[in-house]
């Protein structure tokens, strides 16, 4: 999986492209608490993320809590697949999609 992250003042995006699963959660778990400190506006962008596990879906959460302290989440440009793991997870309810 590559992250593509984008920087403007308090506004982090960050770009995945690829599967987040068991092996790269890690790595987007260490991308978000390593660079969240003073951001308090982070988008997620799924326009190129192909595949979603439980420790991808954990990872996320974790962020979302993250962010309600400081600010917003968003993710966006999720596919037909992705958008199917929220629903079917409830996830849908928690996290803001546009």
């Amino acid at each position: 999986m590559n992250i593509i992250k984008t920087k403007e003042g308090a506004h982090l995006t960050l770009a995945l492209e690829g599967r987040l699963d068991t092996t790269t959660a890690p790595q987007l778990e260490a991308e978000v608490k390593g660079t969240l400190t003073d951001v308090t506006e982070l988008t997620l962008d799924f326009a190129r993320l192909e595949y979603l596990s439980s420790a991808g879906l954990r990872v996320i959460l974790a962020a979302q809590k993250l962010m309600n302290k400081q600010g917003k989440m968003v993710i966006r440009h999720v596919n037909e697949t992705i958008q199917e793991v929220f629903e079917v997870t409830g996830f849908i309810d928690i996290l803001t999609i546009e």
